[in-house]
């Protein structure tokens, strides 16, 4: 059996770096967001929905880290 400390090292390294991928997707994607919304202020909808769209991947990282956790830990 996987021992516990290794599972939590899995389920930190699952959040941690969801989050740093999703930030460094989100960082791009806002920036043309905004520029977009300059130009014309129609594009507010899309441009807010394409900034959310990353952040799914963290959720994902989470989902993964719980049930690290709770699964193979339990």
């Amino acid at each position: 059996m996987v021992d516990e400390g290794m599972i939590m090292v899995g389920a930190g390294l699952a959040v941690g770096l969801s989050g740093i991928g999703a930030g460094l997707g989100e960082k791009d994607i806002g920036a043309a967001a905004i520029g977009a919304i300059t130009e014309d202020p129609k594009f507010f909808g899309k441009g807010l929905m394409f900034t959310i769209l990353p952040e799914t991947i963290v959720i994902f990282g989470l989902v993964i880290a719980f049930m690290g956790i709770f699964v193979l830990a339990g």
